[in-house]
């Protein structure tokens, strides 16, 4: 047993970090290239990671289709015999600190966003990396298809506006994430189902840049401005990645109870605490309200994996959805409905975020910090925004989903198991 310092201590040093995190994105660049430890045969995908065996639905169809893509193998089959015999790897992205949007496929040529938190006072080096939004069709790999649209759609995000945005980017000197994002909460985004304005302030960051390209290679940056507007999820990529390089600051904070990360394979829902390391405490799937979009029923929701609740963890997304009314129309609910689950949410959290505010709760700073022992207390769950994925792939709905219990119930064992009482 590791004696521990004071929990409220070691749960405000978490707090602190969370509120001095300063993501940056530095560049665009193929995963192989810029991710360490992402090899040639390395697949990554949502969650704690499975035995292939163990890997189902849409999940497992998306790591085939990663393979395929990748040309790792000429076929289903073949796919799925290397990816038993190991000589293909399948790794949870969190291991190599990244983060994937729903069943979260990466192959190495896949760009990705490469965001720095700069905070003061945070762990020296503390990279994250996202995958880039594939485009508006609901048919999309992240989603369990692979066809010829979705292999066209990913050659043109790999070979067209990765290069360029990246190029961009570059020319930028970086841009600082977090200023948008505080912005965005004040435009009706929550950064997690809802990007709009994210979308358009960041493109408004880019616009030297992209006018100065223009100036010699117009098509290329017309490119990008059209990725970057033509759907309001663009900019969740990037969310992701900021929360994710926010809330990895808090790994190895002794005695903290507060979750630094939230994620779905197929097989459940897990999740991280600070003071407990790398380890993923694991529950069944959450409890789901969604609505579908026409021509889907509920009996066709399935669960590929995802890891965008990120950002909850670090106090956006369904933490923020006062900030959000607009989803109402996309996901259900009303005003009434997100103010009330918004504010019971305070009640989990050990404080409230410095620079993400919600104006209709007068500027209040969104719940931030979800302590285990005060979900187990209050018996209130962390509410998550997200896309609802089909059996038959693809997206059909969004909705907000809870997480279930028995996740932080196995985290509270094992912190009591390292630290006792507390």
């Amino acid at each position: 047993m590791t004696p521990a310092p004071d929990r409220d201590t070691a749960n405000a040093e978490a707090l602190r970090r969370l509120g001095a995190a300063e993501p940056v994105l530095l560049d665009v660049r193929p995963a192989g290239e810029v991710v360490p430890g992402f090899t040639r045969d390395t697949l990554l995908t949502s969650g704690p990671t499975l035995p292939w065996a163990d890997y189902i639905g849409g999940q497992r169809a998306a790591v085939i289709g990663a393979a395929l893509f990748e040309g790792l193998a000429g076929s289903e089959a073949q796919a799925e015999e290397r990816l038993a015999a190991g000589s293909i790897k399948v790794r949870g992205c969190q291991e190599l600190n990244c983060v994937g949007s729903l069943a979260g496929p990466y192959s190495a040529s896949m760009p990705v966003f490469v965001v720095q938190n700069r905070g003061v006072g945070i762990p020296a080096g503390n990279f994250a990396y996202c995958s880039i939004y594939e485009g508006t069709n609901h048919r999309r790999l992240n989603y369990g298809v692979y066809d010829q649209g979705v292999h066209d759609r990913l050659r043109y995000v790999g070979e067209v506006i990765g290069p360029a945005l990246g190029e961009a980017v570059r020319a930028a000197g970086g841009l600082a994430l977090k200023p948008i994002m505080a912005n965005a909460l004040h435009m009706g985004d929550d950064l997690h189902s809802r990007n709009t304005a994210a979308s358009l302030l960041f493109c408004r960051e880019l616009f030297p840049a992209l006018l100065a390209m223009a100036a010699s290679r117009r098509e290329a940056a017309e490119r990008v401005v059209r990725a970057l507007t033509e759907d309001h999820y663009f900019f969740l990529r990037l969310s992701m990645a900021a929360a994710k390089s926010s809330a990895d600051a808090l790994t190895g904070i002794e005695g903290s109870s507060v979750v630094s990360a939230m994620a779905f394979n197929c097989r459940g829902f897990s999740i991280r605490v600070a003071g407990l390391g790398e380890a993923w405490f694991t529950g069944p799937h959450a409890t789901v309200d969604a609505v579908l979009f026409k021509g889907h029923s509920q009996d066709e929701i399935t669960w590929m994996g995802g890891e965008s609740p990120i950002t909850e963890t670090i106090g956006l997304g369904g933490f923020a959805q006062a900030a959000a009314f607009p989803l109402q129309k996309y996901q259900g609910g009303s005003p009434e409905v997100m103010v009330k689950r918004n504010l019971s949410l305070y009640d989990i959290t050990v404080g409230e975020n410095p620079d993400f505010r919600i104006p209709f709760l007068r500027y209040r700073g969104t719940p931030t910090g979800v302590d285990i022992f005060k979900v187990l207390r209050t018996g209130i769950h962390p509410v998550m925004n997200i896309g609802i994925a089909g059996r038959d792939g693809g997206q059909i709905g969004a909705g907000t989903v809870q997480a279930p219990p028995e996740c932080f119930q196995r985290a509270a064992e094992a912190w009591r198991r390292r630290y006792g009482d507390g």
